[in-house]
């Protein structure tokens, strides 16, 4: 459970001026957090919905212990609403159930909040249907959409919206969350490359299937260059019987590039900045036969594969054509 003093370690400009919006008791409506993941948006605006709603706070800070504060902590506040997309985007008929739901009397309070995840997904007709609710809102009542994607929201929307954009996480206080934790600096350093969402983070350290895919990273494209005759083996082998899901496919693509990103700043001389921290002397080796345009090629590729396995080409030949790509330069 944070406070906003917490939250302001990761957000100090939203949390301030939220905070000094609650002091004065001046909140907008509704309100439009923009940011990548692992920015935080979620967890600001549930606590703004636990600042809105507790009768105990201290300052702008809410109790915690108060029914309200706990069950918004639980997620089962009567009168706190959250969309999220329904399959692929959030359809019309979820923000006309909304909109019925503003017409309703809260609960124990005439208080309301609704929160919706990934506001660009709205189709046509569902964003319209919200805009009556922004260009008539109720009293007490707060609407907080989120999204990753500003540009893909209506410009009606962001014009009845108060915009906060969100900045991104630092990648060295990830880091350092993580090692907090109990996980290596090695493992850190690649979660933190591959991502800053906490929750991300958390599927991808459950069990050892990312320190496995590194290992498994790290040979191949060892191979790749230096041993192209074992290649095709370790893909057999080792790669697809580990990279099963597609989203373990495409973390696997994720890390291939991150290797190819820390030759071009070995290249550079950027070492600081290496995702592979443990493997400087063999991007040192790899870097010395590659030119600047050759790893911009192959980071190329490694994005090419990325988007023909998202129209479900079939793995291995992928995966083939990739490493035959590299090997040959």
């Amino acid at each position: 459970m944070d406070t906003w003093e917490q939250l302001k370690e990761t957000q100090p400009r939203i949390v301030n001026l939220l905070v000094r919006t609650l002091e004065k008791d001046r909140l907008a409506h509704a309100y439009l957090f923009e940011g990548s993941k692992g920015t935080g948006k979620k967890k600001v605006a549930l606590q703004l919905a636990k600042s809105y709603f507790c009768g105990e706070r201290k300052a702008t800070d809410p109790c915690m212990h108060c029914a309200d504060c706990k069950r918004i902590e639980h997620g089962n506040h009567p009168d706190v609403h959250m969309i999220d997309p329904d399959g692929q985007s959030i359809k019309k008929h979820q923000v006309e159930h909304l909109q019925k739901e503003f017409s309703y009397r809260g609960m124990e309070s005439a208080k309301k909040v609704y929160i919706v995840n990934h506001a660009d997904l709205m189709t046509v007709g569902a964003a319209n249907s919200i805009l009556k609710f922004l260009e008539e809102p109720a009293a007490e009542t707060l609407a907080i959409l989120l999204t990753e994607q500003g540009s893909k929201v209506l410009p009606t929307i962001h014009s009845r919206s108060q915009h906060l954009t969100f900045a991104p996480l630092s990648r060295e206080k990830f880091i350092e969350n993580l090692i907090k934790n109990g996980n290596s600096s090695t493992i850190s350093t690649l979660i933190a490359s591959l991502t800053t969402s906490e929750d991300e983070a958390t599927l991808l350290l459950e069990g050892d299937w990312i320190a496995q895919a590194r290992t498994v990273v790290i040979q191949l494209v060892e191979e790749a260059y230096s041993r192209p005759s074992q290649v095709l083996f370790t893909l057999q082998e080792k790669w697809l019987p580990l990279f099963k899901e597609r989203a373990q496919q495409e973390t696997g693509l994720d890390m291939i590039l991150l290797w190819m990103r820390d030759l071009m700043y070995t290249k550079v001389g950027k070492v600081d900045a290496l995702t592979y921290v443990d493997q400087q002397s063999k991007l040192e080796q790899q870097a010395l036969t590659s030119s600047q345009e050759l790893l911009s090629r192959n980071m190329s590729a490694v994005l090419q594969a990325k988007r023909h396995l998202a129209a479900n080409v079939n793995l291995q030949l992928l995966m083939e054509k990739l490493l035959l790509t590299i090997q040959e330069g």
